[in-house]
């Protein structure tokens, strides 16, 4: 669209040269055509706002309605609610708190609080003071030779390739400037997550890209080279995500550049898939010794792995590995259904995959079963905002809190859903050079580490009204939930909560653990006895 505005304009502009030597009276509509070139040559010079750069003239009716929106808007969006990722509420949070813009609301709570599904934390009359900048967890387990001290908020994993390059660039300088972790994705360590200089989880997938043999297994090589770089932190093998657990990820092949070919190792004009399955190791047990071997190779950097919870005895399998072979990963991302990509079947985005409330705690639950959960952080994802839904989390047994969709909110993205597409409009999820010109890094930089820095912020201080000291003294029964218009029940009640090392006694274990227990072994993913 930038190209067609300077060319149009120019053939415009032009035309009317030509037709006011025919007859002057056409130079009169230069009094509509010019202010309308230099609105949009404003437009393509600014750097405030994508739209207007990349649809000069024509973006600004976005701004317009934005405007209006309390007055005109409101309805659309809430009453719609299905067909949007984020209420109108947990956008603006984003958006205010990105831009560093006012952060106050006017007319009170605008949610029915008698509602079923309403929740809210309790206040004290003896608040404290929690500083944001003490919002920090150590990362580490006890065979790792270089814990990492984590901020409490993260970037979620987002691929170059998926996102653009100048994405990346915003998002790894952002996280620069606030002093937290960016999540690489699965699409391997493209040079824009190192130009700025932030802090990288490196996410290893079932494609192994950036650490990748010409047949798609496993390179040792190549992974000790790349995790060498100082700016990798922590290490994430990705066995799942929410938004397709188990089927797998493509990159189409139109947003396959030379350059991510030579990053991710893979050819050129095809798409780029990744397995469903890691071939590096298939059992339980494996994966623990894969888990060690890549500590290992990292020079005891934090090892950990992601998945978004399905069936619950291949998880206890899991635990039972790590009772069988002493190995624990470090840390362990939880995923949750309504985790979001960029491309997604819709019956897999929609209802496959536990939600990651549940998800969370039942993994949470596990490890204390198992008695390791003081040796594994927990990290989760999906849909996290605002400082309430840390809370929250962080309540229910997360350490971690990882965001995808408010860090691309705060880059600008505007929910075209484009993503899948290579139109992404703001730039954020396309290689379309056109695009991608119209996301400025310097601009967008600051508004991913303002975000960060004010819900971390917000984090802090919903902890002071609560009278607590830090997120570690956060629990269940903090968190409250409307039942119906009569009855509130705490997370506590909602919700079993097992004891440390119940789950070790096999002959008695908690009831709504047992069958998934016995049907789980660290030999295999498959059921214990029917093999399915």
């Amino acid at each position: 669209m930038r190209r067609q505005f300077l060319i149009g304009s120019v053939l415009v502009l032009g035309a009317v040269a030509v037709g006011a030597r025919l007859n002057p009276l056409v130079l009169w509509s230069l009094v509509v055509i010019g202010p309308l070139v230099v609105l949009g040559l404003v437009d393509l010079l600014q750097t405030r706002h994508t739209i207007r750069r990349n649809f000069p003239v024509l973006g600004r009716f976005r701004y317009l309605f934005e405007a209006i929106r309390p007055e005109i808007n409101q309805y659309f969006v809430e009453s719609n609610t299905d067909g949007m990722p984020f209420s109108r509420e947990e956008r603006s949070v984003v958006y205010q708190r990105a831009k560093g813009a006012l952060q106050t609301l006017p007319f009170g709570t605008q949610r029915d609080v008698y509602a079923p599904g309403y929740e809210w934390i309790n206040h004290s009359l003896a608040p404290t003071h929690v500083e944001a900048e003490d919002l920090r967890v150590m990362v580490g387990g006890p065979d790792c030779r270089q814990p990492y001290s984590a901020s409490l908020l993260n970037i979620s994993a987002m691929s170059y390739g998926a996102l653009s390059r100048a994405a990346v660039l915003a998002l790894n300088g952002g996280a620069r400037d606030g002093g937290f972790a960016h999540n690489t994705g699965e699409g391997g360590i493209s040079p824009y997550h190192l130009e700025p200089g932030g802090d990288l989880i490196w996410q290893v997938g079932t494609g192994y890209f950036g650490c990748r043999t010409p047949s798609g297994g496993f390179c040792e090589r190549t992974f000790g080279e790349q995790v060498a770089h100082p700016a990798v932190k922590m290490i994430e093998v990705k066995l799942s995500q929410g938004a397709k657990p188990g089927h797998g990820g493509i990159l189409p092949a139109a947003k396959v550049t030379e350059e991510i070919a030579a990053i991710r190792h893979v050819p050129m004009g095809q798409d780029v898939l990744s397995p469903p399955a890691h071939s590096a190791f298939s059992t339980p047990i494996e994966m623990m010794e894969f888990i060690a071997r890549l500590r290992d190779l990292s020079d005891g950097k934090p090892v950990g792995f992601k998945l978004c919870v399905g069936k619950r005895r291949e998880f206890l399998a899991l635990c039972k590995a790590m009772e069988k072979t002493g190995i624990t990963p470090d840390f362990i991302t939880v995923d949750g259904g309504e985790g979001g990509t960029g491309a997604a079947p819709l019956e897999f985005s929609n209802r496959v995959g536990s939600p990651g409330i549940e998800g969370l705690m039942f993994v949470h639950n596990a490890l204390v079963g198992f008695s390791v959960r003081d040796r594994i952080r927990v990290v989760t994802a999906g849909k996290v905002t605002t400082g309430y839904h840390m809370i929250k989390r962080l309540a229910l047994g997360a350490d971690l809190i990882n965001s995808a969709r408010g860090m691309m909110l705060a880059l600008g993205c505007i929910q075209a859903l484009r993503c899948n597409d290579n139109h992404c409009p703001t730039g954020v999820t396309t290689q379309n050079p056109q695009l991608v010109a119209g996301l400025v890094v310097q601009d967008k930089r600051p508004r991913v580490a303002s975000f960060h820095r004010e819900t971390l912020a917000s984090v802090a201080e919903l902890l002071g009204a609560m009278g607590l000291n830090a997120p570690e003294q956060l629990r269940p029964w903090h968190i409250m939930r409307r039942i119906n218009p009569v009855e509130v029940r705490h997370y506590g009640e909602l919700f079993e909560h097992l004891e440390d090392g119940c789950l070790l006694r096999e002959h008695h274990p908690p009831e709504s653990f047992a069958r998934a227990l016995r049907a789980a072994t660290a030999t295999t993913f498959r059921h214990a006895a029917s093999g399915n």
